[in-house]
């Protein structure tokens, strides 16, 4: 073990007990060079972050920029700073018009906690509706509102007058009534395995919940800007929700989130009480210029059909090993089904081994995930696809 490594061991808090420690040098694409110049492929993107690729000049360009300007000069909501309106201006002119108003926060998290608050703020209820193997976060309220009981059990107890439905259930969704002030999902559960919603139950939700005056909350964290796709992946769905929370990708690589709803709906944080909700640090000059620059590729260097395109590719490529069980895929949005967690373990440390980084789930330990840059060349997509088969066959051959 290198000295790095120990130091990183003893000196930072850890989230697991065996990380994946590759010294980070640089990065660049859709590679991450490590120290000893060992050049991984990263099929995982920092957990669907980087959808345009590491260190992308457009926005390495716009964060030198902002830097030479200034950095933090007030806590969100009271200067008025370039970077942080462009990219709000920017962001709600892509959305429907009752998604006209931008939130900006410190990331995905920070998001859904807003969101949660500002529909028991415009509604004046308090019961929020959740689905069962969902991931919204781990702070209080997020993780009050997860369907994963195991990562919750400990730290309870949470924020109370929460019920959780089945994903996908249209016969379930009466249990939304005129108590509940908010539903929250994800368009396309992400850390359950890459769940995709029937359009007829979405179409179902969004009706329902305007039925008996309740906010619909899309979770996009994880499945929005471009991942599943489409720029958002409710476009895919013909519905509009009353909020939408988005972070990871939004920043392109940097940490952001951003709560998404009218300025009708938003405008209720700034009275009765005053500072509703604040936050020192959300909105960073830095931050939302690089999120200004990521927009922008977004929409003018990534051809979505080609996402599709190529999704496929990989996606017949690993289902020609026997050991999957199972592909769900929603753009460059991968769940690979394996026999039991133990395959899934052996098939990711392999491609590790091999310099491709993959991931699985902390939800569905049977499956690997792949969310890889969405700038990913079809070359590439074909080399991958030989590394992940050539570590299912290795690893098969070692465990027998």
């Amino acid at each position: 073990m290198s000295s790095n490594a120990s130091d990183f061991l003893e000196f930072q808090g850890q989230t697991n007990e065996s990380p994946y420690l590759i010294d980070v040098d640089r990065a660049e694409g859709i590679f991450i060079y490590d120290k000893n110049g060992k050049r991984y492929m990263d099929m995982i993107a920092g957990v669907a972050v980087n959808n345009i690729g590491h260190n992308h000049p457009k926005v390495v360009q716009a964060l030198k920029a902002q830097i030479d300007r200034h950095l933090h000069v007030m806590v969100y909501g009271e200067f008025i700073q370039d970077s942080q309106l462009n990219f709000a201006k920017k962001l709600s002119n892509l959305l429907p018009e009752n998604l006209d108003c931008v939130y900006t926060v410190n990331s995905g998290t920070e998001a859904n906690e807003a969101a949660l608050k500002l529909a028991k703020r415009v509604t004046g209820r308090t019961e929020l509706v959740s689905f069962r193997r969902s991931y919204h976060g781990s702070t209080h309220g997020s993780l009050s509102v997860s369907g994963n009981e195991t990562k919750k059990e400990a730290f309870r107890p949470l924020v109370p007058d929460v019920r959780f439905l089945t994903f996908n259930a249209i016969a379930e969704l009466d249990q939304i009534t005129e108590k509940t002030a908010g539903v929250i999902i994800e368009t396309i559960q992400g850390d359950a395995g890459v769940r995709v919603p029937s359009k007829e139950f979405l179409i179902a939700l969004r009706k329902r919940c305007k039925e008996v005056g309740a906010l619909l909350i899309f979770d996009e964290i994880q499945c929005g800007i471009g991942r599943a796709g489409s720029l958002f992946a409710f476009e895919q769905f013909d519905i509009v929700p009353d909020i939408l929370t988005l972070g990871k990708a939004l920043g392109g690589g940097m940490p952001i989130g951003a709560l998404v709803s009218s300025k009708e709906h938003l405008s209720t944080f700034t009275n009765n009480p005053m500072l509703g909700h604040i936050t020192t640090f959300g909105g960073h000059p830095v931050i939302c210029a690089a999120a200004d620059a990521c927009l922008d590729v977004m929409t003018s260097e990534i051809d979505y059909t080609e996402v599709e395109r190529l999704g496929q590719l990989l996606e017949s490529i690993v289902q020609s090993n026997p050991e999957i069980k199972e592909i769900r895929r929603s753009g460059m949005m991968f769940a690979f089904d394996m026999e039991s967690f133990e395959r899934v373990e052996k098939v990711v440390h392999k491609c590790l081994e091999k310099g491709l980084i993959s991931f699985w789930f902390l939800s569905h330990p049977y499956s690997f995930r792949l969310s890889p840059p969405l700038t990913i060349s079809e070359d590439e997509i074909r080399q991958a696809g030989r590394i992940i088969l050539e570590s299912i066959e290795e690893t098969s051959l070692i465990s027998e």
